[in-house]
């Protein structure tokens, strides 16, 4: 479990939240709470559990583990160790859950337990749960794409090649798994019973690098939040045309929709959290930019309060990159296309005990 957050910290927090009010752009949304939590290591992604009201936040590193949260209060009420994971998610059904460590981590949702550790190729890193037919979606940069395991015991069902790197996926609950491709402009749409690619939408003309993707299910609509344009792609579900397209900020890393309210949302590493309103099928507008700290690239949605959910970290300065040797060249594995400046070059140091979850809403 955490510690109690010192009080230095703690004041700074407060301080960030007065400042964000400030700040915020007109429009129905805001930070509501900055919840500091600290803990070691590195962060991607966080997933709301709205039936069993937990908050899934991966922690990587030698100290990696999974701290499980309160969706209400916040309050830590579970951790899982020695787990250096991307992020995770449950199947209410099963009650399992899954994390994109290597090996990947099945634990119990309700004790927190490990219950196995699953061998995959590639590197686990972006995932998701489809309840249509209780399958893990394990998605990786490198070969092979995406692996596919069952929730009920884990077992590996098979691997599908998309020909390129994954970044998010989002189910229409139907048999359709859609991906955004990052480094190939495009998006795969995935057979959920054959696990096969069965179409493949290409976005190039209006941009790339496309790191978030949300669907709207009941309208078939597509929404691909991208760092080349700074833009939001809105393309048709069935058939792949582009619809429009709308600004966001700089570094998007995650996308959601909610059905409830008819909005989708971006949120960026600039500090930025974009909200767009699907005004109609054909319609589309920005509704508001959210002021946000810095680095909040990823974000959750919470289905029962239609709250946000996001998380990031203070930074010091980042330390001066040596120049390359002549004739050396670039190392594999570097940022993905379109990244921010903070994306490239040596990282800046996380400031110990900084570590936070956001929540933001109505």
């Amino acid at each position: 479990m955490s510690c109690k957050p010192p009080v230095v910290a703690t004041l700074a927090v407060l301080l960030s939240l007065a400042g964000l009010a400030n700040a915020q752009d007109s429009g129905p949304y805001k930070v509501l709470k900055i919840q500091l939590i600290g803990g070691d290591g590195g962060f991607d992604y966080v997933t709301a559990d709205p039936d069993g009201r937990n908050l899934y936040v991966a922690r990587s590193g030698p100290a990696g583990h999974i701290g499980v949260y309160n969706l209400d209060t916040l309050a830590q009420v579970g951790d899982i160790p020695g787990v250096s994971a991307h992020g995770g998610a449950v199947d209410t059904a099963t009650g399992h859950g899954f994390a994109t460590s290597k090996p990947v981590t099945m634990f119990d949702s309700k004790t927190f337990a490990i219950l196995k550790k699953i061998d995959v190729q590639g590197n686990p890193d972006g995932y998701l749960n489809d309840a249509y037919n209780h399958h893990f979606y394990v998605l990786s940069h490198s070969e092979p794409n995406i692996t596919v395991l069952d929730d009920k015991d884990g077992s590996i069902l098979g691997t599908i090649d998309i020909g390129g790197a994954p970044e998010q996926a989002a189910t229409d609950g139907h048999g359709k798994i859609y991906v955004d491709i990052e480094d190939k402009a495009a998006i795969a749409v995935i057979d959920a019973n054959t696990m096969k690619m069965i179409g493949r939408y290409d976005v190039s003309s209006k941009g790339g690098g496309c790191a978030g993707l949300a669907l709207d299910a009941k309208d078939n609509i597509l929404f691909a939040s991208c760092r080349d344009n700074k833009n939001m792609i809105i393309l048709s579900a069935t058939d792949g045309h582009i619809i429009t397209d709308l600004p966001i900020g700089n570094g998007s890393d995650g996308a959601t929709f909610n059905p409830a309210t008819m909005e989708a949302f971006s949120s960026q590493g600039d500090g930025t959290l974009t909200v767009v309103q699907e005004n109609s099928p054909t319609s589309f507008s920005v509704e508001q930019t959210v002021a946000t700290p810095a680095r909040a690239k990823v974000l959750t949605l919470d289905t029962k309060t239609n709250q946000i959910l996001t998380i990031t970290a203070e930074f010091g300065p980042a330390p001066t990159a040596a120049a390359p040797a002549a004739g050396a060249t670039q190392p594999a594995g570097g940022p993905p296309p379109g990244a921010p400046a903070w994306m490239r070059g040596p990282r800046a140091p996380m400031i110990p005990r900084s570590f936070q979850i956001l929540v933001i809403g109505k």
